[in-house]
């Protein structure tokens, strides 16, 4: 599929002026779009309701209800739909209070017809490629998936070339990474893609395991072997026979276990706790993980060296989510869709200012932390898209996106060039200082400049190409 103008466009016009209605509908008649009008706040509503149009062009000044209170009732039915208020009285005040309630740009009365033609036109672009997206979003998830896990960018995708090629031949594995981004996922594909992947995979937790139990939970134990022990057990490492161990967190474990454990991985035979002679072998493969720098601590005398080599024959890193960032909307739609199924909720995408809320946040609680913060978005959200105010709290304070009623690009870093309203600057040009400004302090590295900006890298492109700063 291509992204082309045959997409379908609705606009819808409200004002209680039938000569604003009639230029609107004159103007943009023939740029392709599905224009409706209403000249009453009701009816308009009523329009949004039925057509959810992707633009709405809104009268600040209504009869009954205010353009400000319809602008709020519009984005508690949909809060992806780009309002664009229209006025003959501007002010600072109610251009700051528009985009703080959800509106995208603000317009002076009388309508320029260019002008009106040239934001229209951009708008219409940009919903065909949220449409386009949308269509595209199923087949690039799943060609993005691997094993439950997600991800296309070079760290993820080196990452899944490595599990298909140790798989098959891995005896001992050690993956290592933060908290969050998903080790336990890693041994769980590579036990998959591996000949034993119809064998059990046994999971130990080495940091909740009672020291005292370690040898018992691991390696089993005869009855009579301590007090307690009232019949044989069966460790780990036999339960597993087959088939995969994996030993979580593995930095935790006590010193006096590592011993043991190494000599299990030497000549794969253990031993149970209490039993003298008897010795029995396994075949087992081990998968080790732990978010510890186990060099560290094998420099502090808290992890045995030899071990660490005996693991280490193939190790696996697991990239922090703030590593690999063009990942970030492909694992936002994954889990939308998994919680949006798991509670019965017709939810189907997420808002543009939602979006860059969460590209601006740094993760620090990795995959898991965005798992739990759709998880939160999706139980709250009461329209069919995921808005900021249904994000945590913590995610909506001025740390953790742009300040609230400005708009993106009006980050505080970047407006000392970009004038002010009324000093007789129009917004593009505002929005070109702004950006050359971003562009300058950072010495042209987009990625930087995206981040200052408080926007997406794909929506500086798409700045940079319209005010040919490329």
């Amino acid at each position: 599929m291509t992204l082309t103008s045959d997409l379908p466009i609705t606009l819808l016009a409200i004002d209680d002026d039938p000569q604003c209605l009639e230029l609107i509908s004159e103007v943009l008649g023939n740029d392709g779009l599905q224009i409706y009008t209403a000249g009453t706040p009701e009816d308009g509503l009523d329009l949004v309701s039925r057509l959810r149009p992707q633009i709405v062009l809104l009268d600040l000044m209504l009869p009954r209800l205010s353009g400000i209170e319809v602008l709020e009732r519009i984005m508690q039915i949909d809060p992806g739909i780009d309002v664009v208020l229209m006025t003959a009285h501007y002010s600072t005040e109610s251009a700051v209070e528009a985009i703080k309630k959800g509106a995208c740009d603000y317009m002076n009365k009388p309508l320029a017809i260019q002008a009106l033609r040239r934001k229209v036109g951009e708008l219409a672009a940009a919903a065909r490629k949220r449409q386009f997206a949308q269509q595209m979003d199923s087949d690039l998830l799943a060609a993005s998936q691997f094993q439950q896990m997600v991800g296309r960018s070079p760290l993820m995708s080196e990452m899944f070339a490595v599990i298909r090629r140790v798989a098959p031949h891995f005896r001992d594995c050690l993956i290592t990474g933060a908290t969050g981004t998903g080790k336990e996922l890693v041994a769980r594909a590579l036990h998959q893609v591996s000949p034993a992947a119809s064998m059990p995979f046994v999971v130990c937790n080495c940091s909740a395991v009672v020291e005292t139990l370690f040898e018992s939970e691991l390696f089993g134990h005869v009855k009579g072997a301590f007090t307690g022990a009232t019949s044989d057990k069966v460790g780990l490492f036999e339960y597993a026979h087959g088939g995969t161990l994996f030993l979580d967190e593995i930095g935790d474990m006590p010193l006096s276990t590592q011993a043991k454990l190494l000599r299990v991985l030497q000549n794969r035979e253990v031993q149970r706790v209490g039993s003298l002679t008897s010795s029995r072998t396994v075949d087992v493969r081990v998968v080790a993980a732990t978010n510890h720098d186990l060099r560290e601590r094998i420099a502090q005398k808290q992890f045995r060296e030899d071990l660490f080599y005996r693991l280490s024959m193939v190790e696996i890193h697991t990239p922090r989510l703030a590593e690999r960032p063009e990942d970030l909307p492909l694992l936002e739609r994954y889990f939308m869709q998994q919680f949006a199924a798991q509670y019965r909720k017709p939810i189907r995408g997420i808002t543009q200012r939602a979006q860059i809320v969460l590209a601006r946040y740094g993760w620090p609680g990795n995959v898991r932390e965005l798992q739990n913060v759709i998880g939160h978005a999706c139980m709250m959200a009461v329209a069919d898209k995921i808005d900021i105010h249904d994000l945590p709290e913590y995610l909506r304070s001025p740390a953790s996106h742009p300040a609230e009623g400005k708009p993106p690009l009006e980050a505080p870093a970047a407006q000392e060039t970009a004038g002010t309203p009324g000093d007789g600057v129009s917004l593009d040009e505002r929005e070109r200082r702004l950006l050359a400004n971003a562009l300058e302090k950072t010495s042209g590295n987009q990625a930087q400049a995206a981040r200052l900006l408080g926007i997406t890298r794909d929506r500086l492109r798409y700045k940079m190409k319209k005010f040919q700063l490329v």
